[in-house]
């Protein structure tokens, strides 16, 4: 009966040949007779075409399955799909006339660190530094752009956590799925048609901290919820994080930004020691000339500053198609 309301809850009519075309890596709608994709980073308009009636009827079902709802009061939703896609909905009249979807599939769901080197994704060398830094406890900060491929490979060092390890894991949306026996995953709630019962990530970072947590694992930092997690950095939980940013200086910059928002008596002498004591590694994945995925940059975070500006110290750079080598290597 479970398998059943399963195969019911996946049934997306014409999508379905989409979601299950494993060269198809995003899917959006602007409109039902306007259904995109992305192939090999190449975006292409599809020749479906749907009714409103039999978008609105798939969207209906994955979000019934998913327990997230929207309506005029909440006109943005974050869910997921059965195989662990991100689906994004905005609804008039924040759009104009339709609804906008966005589907993001994982397509390199679950892999490992293994995985990424035979997707050259990663250097032998690089797994080796990336392994070895994880069973240190090190933590690590994974930069890139939207679709860089942060997730995967937060997943894959999440996976490279020794199995004595306890670790808890705070998403907006379940995305990690890390190959671990001790794992407690939790992820941010909406407010009821009340307007009660929102649970953010900020809310979440202080509840795990009372888990007896080995490691501390954010899917993205975006907000406020960045002073948090460098707090219990600094208490000495080991942990990473991915956020947006165009390098991994660019992350570091922007972490010295987003605590701000925290709260009026944050300032920038405080926050500026309190960002390069908490981390140690910055990851930046992206794509490389060839449009491929690809680590770009893997820089230690040493722990000076010089008028705000901290310090990082290149390990591994991609350059003129191969890995450049630092001092620190």
């Amino acid at each position: 009966m479970e398998n059943e309301e399963t195969h019911q809850g996946a049934d997306y009519g014409p999508l379905q040949s989409l979601l299950e075309d494993d060269e198809v890596e995003e899917i959006w709608i602007n409109s039902p007779q306007r259904i995109f994709i992305a192939r090999s980073g190449k975006s292409e308009l599809t020749n479906i075409v749907l009714s409103a009636s039999e978008l609105q009827s798939i969207m209906d079902r994955i979000l019934m399955w998913s327990g997230r709802r929207i309506d005029l009061s909440h006109p943005f939703v974050d869910a997921r799909l059965p195989d662990g896609s991100r689906l994004h909905i905005v609804i008039p009249e924040v759009t104009s006339e339709h609804w906008a979807i966005n589907i993001r599939k994982h397509l390199m769901r679950g892999k490992s660190l293994l995985n990424l080197v035979e997707m050259e994704v990663i250097s032998s060398e690089i797994r080796e530094f990336l392994g070895e830094a994880v069973r240190d406890k090190k933590n690590i900060l994974v930069s890139g752009s939207t679709q860089a491929g942060k997730t995967t490979l937060l997943n894959a060092l999440v996976s490279a956590v020794p199995i004595t390890d306890r670790v808890i894991t705070i998403e907006e949306v379940f995305e990690l799925s890390p190959r671990i026996p001790d794992c407690v995953a939790m992820q941010t709630r909406s407010a009821s048609l009340d307007g009660v019962g929102e649970i953010g990530i900020r809310k979440l970072i202080k509840e795990a901290l009372r888990m007896r947590p080995s490691r501390l694992v954010i899917g993205e930092i975006r907000e406020a919820e960045s002073w948090d997690m460098l707090i219990a950095l600094n208490s000495g939980i080991p942990g990473m994080a991915t956020i947006h940013a165009n390098s991994a200086t660019e992350a570091i910059r922007k972490l010295q930004t987003l605590p701000l928002l925290a709260g009026e008596n944050i300032t920038q002498d405080f926050l500026t020691p309190t960002v390069f004591r908490a981390l140690d590694y910055v990851i930046h994945v992206g794509l490389d000339s060839t449009g491929v995925r690809r680590v770009l940059q893997v820089v230690k975070v040493l722990d000076r500053a010089e008028n705000f500006h901290i310090d990082l110290e290149p390990i591994f750079t991609w350059s003129q198609g191969q890995y450049q080598r630092g001092f620190h290597v």
